[in-house]
């Protein structure tokens, strides 16, 4: 079996500074670091899907070089719309896949376990919407031919729609190229995006989409046509993504926090209730 943990969303910033004055996101994702450090059974990896940092800030990514260090399995990373491609690949290029592409996007696969991971850029330099781009998706084409093995993708702008508009305005420009490219591939089983700071599942080019809540700041649940981006305190979590050769991929959310239990459903076994004393 694999398994594959998936964190986003981070925004970290210097220390000292709250994200939009509130949201204290280094304190959160040292919490999600502790979680994933005690997670049972230990990911083979762990994939951050984009926005290491609120601001791709030198001292942001000082934090995540401090915070990703305690992490003993490897971290495969790609950039969100608040980090910046050539902000990773200068500030981050000892995590691994990073220095394979010396300039423009960063993409490479890697494999783990028995699942292969394709990770795309889809950073739009001064602009919160992504976009994969054609050379990005000739490579991807190329990728997926080569390799059979179960996929997952990872990409921070999530392609398909959510219904939450303030956030769609900001999505992935070239879906439909990226859905022609993709389409045709049984092996991919999964797309893992963030994004949206929210736990969110849909159905892209024929494949299942994830969307991974944030560590931090989750984005307020409004489907309401002019809702007001806002965003709010609701758990944060993580995914579990799990491969086996009888299940495929399957996708658990983990929560951050610490909640009571666990108890044994049978924890009062011997006790004989009323009516059952034949």
């Amino acid at each position: 079996m694999t398994l594959i943990a998936q964190i986003t969303d981070l925004h970290l910033r210097p220390r000292g500074l709250a994200c939009y004055r509130v949201s204290d996101t280094n304190m959160f994702a040292e919490r999600a670091v502790r979680a994933l450090r005690s997670q049972t059974p230990k990911p083979d990896a762990i994939v951050l899907t984009g926005d290491l940092t609120d601001r791709s800030d030198p001292r942001e990514y000082a934090v995540a070089r401090e915070l990703l260090s305690q992490l003993d399995m490897p971290v495969f990373l790609v950039p969100g719309n608040h980090d910046s491609s050539e902000g990773m690949r200068r500030e981050m290029r000892d995590f691994p896949g990073i220095s394979e592409t010396t300039a423009g996007k960063i993409h490479y696969t890697a494999d783990i376990g028995e699942v292969q991971l394709v990770a795309l850029d889809t950073h739009l330099l001064g602009r919160p919407q992504g976009e994969v781009g054609e050379d990005q998706l000739r490579w991807l084409q190329d990728a997926l031919s080569k390799n059979t093995r179960p996929t997952l993708i990872a990409l921070h702008h999530p392609p398909a729609l959510s219904g939450i508009v303030h956030m769609d305005n900001m999505g992935l420009l070239d879906a439909d190229a990226l859905a022609e490219v993709i389409a045709p591939y049984d092996h991919v089983e999964r797309l893992v995006c963030g994004h949206l700071h929210r736990p969110i599942i849909a159905s892209f080019a024929g494949k299942v989409m994830t969307l991974a809540p944030s560590t931090g700041h989750q984005v307020v649940l409004d489907l309401t046509e002019n809702g007001p981006a806002m965003f709010n305190f609701e758990p944060a979590a993580y995914f579990l993504h799990y491969h086996s050769q009888k299940t495929g991929v399957v996708t658990h959310m983990a929560y951050v926090e610490n909640f009571p239990g666990p108890h044994h459903f049978f924890a009062d076994e011997g006790v004989v209730w009323p009516g059952d004393e034949t």
